[in-house]
């Protein structure tokens, strides 16, 4: 009696495997740039995980902090040290969907403007954000982009007086993603 119950879950989970058509990265990249007056800075992230369900449009992405790097090593330290505070934060997270995978034709070289939402995780800190994007269809692969910005004080992230003119109040992030792989 139970195979019979057995069988029947596993045709519904190998079914639902087989349509979820999920394509990740281990390798995005995820950038940063913050412009003042007094100085530019900018920092990236090449080993972002991301996984894209072009089925459903649900969207992830992870990132260790540590993972930003800086022109400057001492700009990276006080990056990590006084205002990401890594150790206690280690990660940084999205997860949402894009609202228009249905106009995304897959086969077809193209790029694609999307609508992005999703709860993004910095600094320990959750907000809903909605951003434009692009999936990028070229020779069968897949690429996601998107540019937008955030304001560290959504995320709690506090400048000092002393250096507050050397670091912008919103910050532009830039994401692009090729899902090299599949599940």
């Amino acid at each position: 009696m139970k195979n019979l119950f057995v069988f029947p879950a596993l045709f519904i989970i190998c079914s639902n495997s087989a349509i979820a058509q999920k394509h990740y990265t281990k390798n995005g990249e995820i950038s940063f740039f913050s412009k003042t007056s007094m100085e530019n800075i900018k920092a990236a992230n090449s080993q972002v995980m991301s996984v894209l369900n072009i089925s459903t449009g649900e969207l992830q992405f992870s990132l260790l902090v540590k993972g930003f790097h800086f022109e400057k090593a001492l700009m990276e330290e006080h990056f990590n040290e006084n205002y990401l505070e890594s150790e206690k934060h280690p990660r940084s997270t999205f997860k949402g969907s894009i609202a228009e995978m249905g106009a995304v034709n897959f086969a077809k070289d193209g790029t694609y403007p999307v609508a992005v939402s999703g709860d993004l995780t910095i600094h320990g800190v959750t907000n809903k954000v909605t951003t434009k994007g692009s999936i990028i269809i070229k020779g069968g692969k897949i690429t996601g982009t998107a540019v937008f910005t955030v304001a560290l004080a959504d995320y709690n992230i506090s400048v000092p007086k002393l250096v507050e003119k050397n670091i912008a109040k919103t910050i532009d992030i830039t994401v692009n993603c090729l899902y090299d792989q599949k599940m």
